[in-house]
């Protein structure tokens, strides 16, 4: 009996200790300035994003949190430097609706495995898409829009600023949600896609709303739908894709913080947690408002449930398209 009486109180004090060094190695984190690497050149909206948490969470840590941009390669490049990194929380990832599309445009050919290289810590936003006409188009409306294309097969062109990106899907979506037959034309940069729709030479494409927000109220271009399940404040007389008939329409561009592989549950759950609480509420919230994005903040868990339904959903749009990253 005196044996079990210590051996339990020896168990019971190595968990109190065990606990207290859990708490303590949550507490002492981060352990010097932060790096948020983003998937993007300097001056992409992820990137501006990542820089307005990054400026956010270094009050409630008491850290420098320095955003660094490493583009190229369809993300890949910063995407994989995130999931090479410690998993010690000094290095994290902010990433976009590319990091869910790319699994199933690039199958095994990704230097990482995207549900089990990393830890989803929370979602910041998203970004609704409009689908915007050009007003040579004979359509007032998305009804008008899709009867012109059954009657007109092919006539109608989009751009996107290229092969797999969230305006590409979105009209694949819309293509093989009506059964409509419209061409995609992928440009080098989405400037230039905008620039070309203004002027004319492609009659639609699928654009944020703030990017299109004064050509849309200056009547350049027309607004046709949005793709997310609401009604958009800025828009509020444009009907969704459900409301148009076209449930399975909804690109809606997410926004993330993410860590790699084996992140201690103590870090992610306290990174998480500021995260969000710093989206739901304050200054941070009202910019992303002001900026046209719909604050998210979610937790880890709520994250890795829409980063698992996303791969999925994208996965089986680029399948049913057959759609190549290199076409």
């Amino acid at each position: 009996m005196k044996n079990l009486t210590r051996r339990l109180f020896v168990a019971g004090t190595s968990a109190a200790m065990t606990g207290i060094s859990w708490n303590a190695c949550a507490q002492a984190y981060p352990s010097g300035p932060v790096r948020i690497v983003v998937p993007y050149p300097p001056g992409a909206a992820t990137d501006a994003l990542a820089r307005m948490l990054g400026q956010a969470l270094e009050p409630q840590f008491g850290s420098n949190f320095i955003v660094e941009n490493k583009g190229g390669a369809a993300t890949q490049i910063g995407t994989k430097a995130i999931a090479s990194a410690k998993p010690d929380g000094q290095t994290l990832g902010f990433v976009d609706t590319a990091f869910v599309i790319n699994p199933g445009l690039f199958g095994k050919a990704l230097p990482y495995d995207t549900l089990r290289d990393f830890t989803p810590i929370s979602l910041m936003a998203t970004a609704p898409l409009v689908l915007i006409a050009h007003t040579a188009v004979p359509a007032k409306d998305i009804k008008e829009f899709l009867a012109l294309a059954k009657a007109q097969p092919g006539s109608l062109t989009y751009g996107s600023a290229g092969i797999g990106s969230a305006p590409h899907l979105a009209g694949e979506q819309l293509r093989q949600a009506a059964s409509i037959d419209i061409r995609h034309i992928p440009y080098r940069g989405g400037s230039t896609v905008l620039t070309d729709l203004i002027a004319g030479h492609v009659q639609f494409g699928f654009t944020t709303v703030p990017t299109m927000l004064e050509h849309i109220r200056a009547g350049t271009v027309r607004a046709l739908v949005v793709t997310s399940p609401e009604r958009v404040p800025q828009l509020p007389n444009v009907p969704t894709t459900a409301e148009a008939g076209l449930p399975k329409v909804d690109t809606t561009p997410l926004f993330g913080l993410i860590g790699q592989a084996g992140l201690p549950e103590a870090t992610v759950a306290r990174l998480g947690a500021a995260a969000s609480q710093l989206v739901k509420t304050g200054p941070l919230r009202a910019r992303l408002i002001e900026a046209g994005f719909v604050p998210v903040g979610s937790t880890p868990q709520e994250f890795s449930a829409r980063v698992q339904g996303e791969i999925a959903k994208w996965a089986e749009v680029v399948k049913a398209g057959d759609i190549k990253p290199n076409a």
